[in-house]
C-alpha cells in the first residue's frame, strides 16, 4: 500500500512538472509589445514604454502634456486608457521618471553636493575640537564652495523631453508569433 501511494504521488508531481515546463515554454512564445524611443542607433539612448506603464505626452492637437497608460500597442496605433494615438500625432513625450540617465546624474549631484558639505563640516568640527573655536580654512573653503556650486548645478540637468524630429523616431515594436 505505501509502494501504490508513492508512486501515485510521484506521479502526480511528474505531471505537475510538465504542465509547469510546458506553460513556461508558452510563456516565452508570446510576444513583447512596446514603443520604441529611439535617438540614433545608440541603443543606450532607446527607451522603451511597454503597456501598463504611463506615458506622459504632447499631441499636435492638444497643446499641453497629458498622462495616460498605455494599454495596448498595435503596429499603426498606441491605445490609451482613455484615448487612441498614431506615433505621427506626438510632439513630445516626457521621459523625466524614464531615462536611466537621470538616476545617474541625480547620484553625481547627490556625491558633488556630499562631499563639499562633509568637507565644510568636518573642517568645522575638527577645529572646535582641536581649537576650542569654530574656524574653516579658507582654502578648503572655496574647494567646497566649488563642490557644491557644482553639485547645485547638476540638479536641472535633466533629460525631461524627447521631441520628435528628425534625429528622434517613435516605433510601435511588436515582437513574437
Amino acid at each position: 500500500m505505501n509502494r501504490i501511494a508513492f508512486f501515485l504521488s510521484f506521479k502526480t508531481f511528474l505531471l505537475w512538472a510538465l504542465l509547469g515546463v510546458l506553460s513556461l515554454g508558452k510563456a516565452q512564445c508570446q510576444g513583447e509589445k512596446f514603443i520604441l524611443l529611439k535617438r540614433g542607433n545608440n541603443q543606450h539612448t532607446q527607451l522603451r514604454i511597454y503597456p501598463g506603464e504611463t506615458l506622459t505626452y504632447k499631441s499636435k492637437a492638444l497643446g499641453y502634456f497629458v498622462s495616460d497608460v498605455v494599454v495596448d500597442i498595435d503596429t499603426d496605433y498606441i491605445y490609451l486608457s482613455e484615448n487612441i494615438l498614431k506615433p505621427s500625432d506626438l510632439v513630445a513625450i516626457d521621459i523625466r521618471d524614464k531615462d536611466p540617465r537621470n538616476r545617474s546624474l541625480k547620484q553625481l549631484s547627490t556625491l558633488f553636493l556630499g562631499a563639499g558639505s562633509m568637507a565644510i563640516a568636518l573642517e568645522g568640527i575638527n577645529n572646535l575640537y582641536r581649537e576650542n573655536r569654530f574656524y574653516i580654512n579658507p582654502g578648503l573653503a572655496s574647494v567646497s564652495a566649488v563642490l557644491l556650486g557644482v553639485g547645485i548645478g547638476l540638479i536641472p540637468w535633466k533629460y525631461t523631453y524627447f521631441t520628435l524630429s528628425s534625429k528622434n523616431k517613435v516605433q510601435l515594436v511588436e515582437l513574437g508569433m
